[in-house]
């Protein structure tokens, strides 16, 4: 597996974390990819190979705050995250690309389309988040508290919680290798581990999609906790494309890596022959 090429750029908030699969930015259309929350760009490790073999140059970015990003400094809101692409962008000399987000990152890629459309292509919207007023209450009154709680213990028992958690999402898809590398991802970051949920939930993604003038694909998978949501997406905005892989969880990126890969270049890059080599 080829490993991407680790850069920094300077951001409105700091340093900004990114990293390329290098040789890719010759022949591929150039793609943007925003991770979930509490999680990296490493999210995106086993796809990069994957989506540069169907012409594509994976650029994944760590949010601020998050894997070796700086933080905001303060309560950031999606619209803080999303600041970060431009200067990516810029770093890498592209006047424009085209720009991907999984759940949290979903977000961040809609305002980033929104604050500087002259700069994107197309969005793949993987995993909608349509927050409404009693979902919103639910998180204040259970995953909030706890994400803002969650923090060392001793005998690393905070690593152990974490690592059950996210093996009990995966159900059973996920080797136990990387499983550790997801208890690293969400840990490594200097910014407080609850700032990305609360952010996502803080946002109405409902409204700023109807602002949309691009194109656009929401994909999901059947199995994803927010599977629901890119349903009722899909319904309030038929202008978007469509795609749905079967089963999966919040890991389709590794539970499925080649077909999310060839779903994503299908939509980026529609003159790409398929590739599942």
């Amino acid at each position: 597996m080829s490993r991407p090429r680790r850069h920094y750029a300077d951001g409105p908030f700091g340093q900004i974390h990114f990293q390329e699969l290098a040789g890719a930015a010759s022949r591929g259309v150039p793609l943007v990819l925003l991770h979930q929350a509490p999680m990296t760009s490493g999210q995106f490790d086993r796809v990069y190979e994957p989506l540069a073999r169907r012409g594509i140059w994976p650029i994944g970015i760590d949010l601020p705050g998050f894997g070796g990003s700086d933080p905001v400094g303060r309560v950031p809101t999606i619209a803080d995250f999303a600041r970060i692409v431009g200067p990516v962008l810029d770093a890498l000399v592209l006047a424009r690309s085209a720009i991907l987000g999984h759940h949290t990152g979903a977000l961040v890629a809609t305002e980033a389309v929104l604050a500087a459309p002259d700069r994107f292509d197309a969005l793949v919207v993987n995993g909608p988040l349509l927050v409404s007023d009693a979902d919103r209450a639910d998180f204040l009154a259970n995953l909030h508290p706890w994400e803002r709680a969650f923090g060392p213990r001793p005998h690393a028992a905070h690593m152990v919680e974490f690592f059950d958690l996210r093996d009990r999402l995966a159900a059973g898809t996920i080797a136990a290798d990387r499983l550790s590398d997801y208890v690293v991802q969400a840990l490594v970051g200097s910014g407080p581990f609850w700032h990305g949920h609360y952010a996502a939930f803080m946002y109405d993604h409902a409204e700023r999609l109807a602002l949309l003038d691009l194109p656009t694909l929401i994909l999901t998978n059947t199995g994803d906790l927010i599977h629901e949501h890119a349903l009722r997406a899909s319904a309030m905005f038929p202008r978007f494309a469509y795609a749905a892989l079967e089963g999966g969880g919040v890991d389709i990126v590794d539970q499925q890596g080649e077909a999310w890969a060839e779903a994503v270049a299908a939509f980026v890059r529609p003159d790409a022959p398929p590739r599942a080599d």
